[in-house]
């Protein structure tokens, strides 16, 4: 097996039980759920388990690629069906596995409006409505030439893609102008901009994303979720997303009881949002604070993942105000 990066690296060395432990490399996707439950992770396999951890920071494909490579040990967050075709293109050459699920069922959609518009334009409910000049002057700007404008995924994550072929299997290339944000930092200021001033906004969210959790946002109507749509013309609504935790097939031999608390985790929906939810109470804390906050409260949940010496060890650690060394500056 070849032998590249991180804690797979150890274990293909010989005497590998002799070596120090070498790191693991989470991939730090770039949205704040992914980040969050790094962080966490990160902790408790430190302090628990005394593995030192690293970040590889990036997007979905790059990170993803990193992983089959070698390059990056554990990734918290793969989406499906979005990454469903690379999913499947890697465990059947046994580059990846999941040890599970995190966060849950979630949805996801490219045509979200705020609900005080609907409420003002109560028959724009459907994706078809769009096509409409007067609901496109509604949402078009200087720049889209008369078009809607749609706020849709950040560049690189895989949704900017699908996004893109749904507007096309809706047959609304004349009537939507798509602007794809940097990052979701750029997205969500874009949402939140709008809504502070309760103008028209039309664009992508996610459950689990901090504004759709904060505002009231609504879904436009799409036709359901079939596997033969998806598969043709993406014109129907996403499928829930599930959302699986992967491990490089080295994980196993090099680190069994990260692999063996990775499949204890359950850092569900409702306690992300709990996570979140303080995050926004506080606006001055940084991601590594919410993580720090969230094991502080959830001892008997976190403490249900891990081995009793490693809940012991953890406790100590936030106990006297450690911090994990691998978490990003």
């Amino acid at each position: 097996m070849l032998c590249l990066a991180g804690v797979v690296a150890v274990a293909c060395s010989s005497g590998a039980s002799e070596e120090p432990k070498g790191p693991i490399v989470f991939g730090d996707l770039n949205w704040t759920s992914a980040q969050v439950q790094n962080r966490v992770a990160q902790y408790i396999v430190e302090k628990g388990y005394g593995y030192p951890t690293e970040v590889k920071f990036g997007a979905t494909i790059p990170l993803f690629q990193g992983m089959t490579r070698g390059d990056v040990d554990v990734i918290m967050e793969v989406w499906l069906p979005n990454q469903e075709e690379a999913w499947a293109e890697a465990q059947s050459a046994g580059s990846v596995f999941s040890v599970g699920q995190s966060l849950g069922k979630d949805w996801q959609s490219a045509f979200v409006i705020p609900a005080y518009l609907q409420e003002d334009y109560p028959d724009l409910d459907r994706v078809e409505d769009l096509k409409e000049d007067r609901f496109k002057a509604l949402f078009a700007s200087a720049e889209t030439g008369g078009k809607a404008r749609l706020v849709s995924c950040p560049i690189g994550w895989v949704c900017e893609e699908v996004n893109a072929a749904q507007i096309r299997g809706y047959g609304l290339d004349d009537d939507v102008h798509v602007v794809n944000p940097g990052d979701e930092a750029a997205l969500n200021a874009d949402l939140y901009g709008a809504y502070e001033k309760r103008e028209a906004w039309l664009g992508y969210q996610w459950g689990v994303n901090e504004p759709t959790i904060e505002l009231d946002l609504v879904r436009l109507e799409e036709p359901a979720h079939s596997e033969e749509c998806w598969a043709t013309t993406k014109a129907c609504a996403y499928e829930d997303t599930t959302i699986l935790i992967a491990v490089h097939p080295g994980m196993p031999a090099a680190a069994p009881e990260v692999v063996e608390m990775l499949r204890e985790w359950d850092f569900n929906l409702a306690l992300y949002e709990e996570a979140i939810l303080w995050q926004l109470d506080n606006p001055d804390a940084s991601i590594e604070d919410t993580a720090l906050w969230w094991l502080s409260s959830n001892r008997d949940i976190w403490g249900s993942w891990v081995t009793e010496d490693a809940r012991g060890s953890i406790l100590e650690a936030l106990d006297n105000g450690e911090t994990a060394d691998g978490w990003p500056e």
